[in-house]
């Protein structure tokens, strides 16, 4: 993947010193392609989700699937 002209931004909840990661919305509805990276690594690699495989994630997120961090 190209990171060239994509659009990052962390999350609001974003607060926990560093450990987040940046998602790329700029493609979601151009490409139906969620770009993802270690917000640490900036220039280290991104990977690719289907919008719809990024939606199933988050929504799992929410309803605590993945239990605390």
């Amino acid at each position: 993947m190209n990171p060239t002209g994509l659009q990052w931004f962390k999350s609001s909840y974003s607060n926990n010193g560093g450990a987040c990661v940046e998602v790329a919305s700029n493609l979601v509805t151009a490409r139906g392609v969620v770009p993802v990276r270690d917000s640490k690594d900036p220039d280290g690699p991104a990977l690719a989700f289907s919008a719809s495989a990024f939606a199933s994630f988050v929504e799992a997120v929410k309803r605590g699937e993945f239990g605390a961090a």
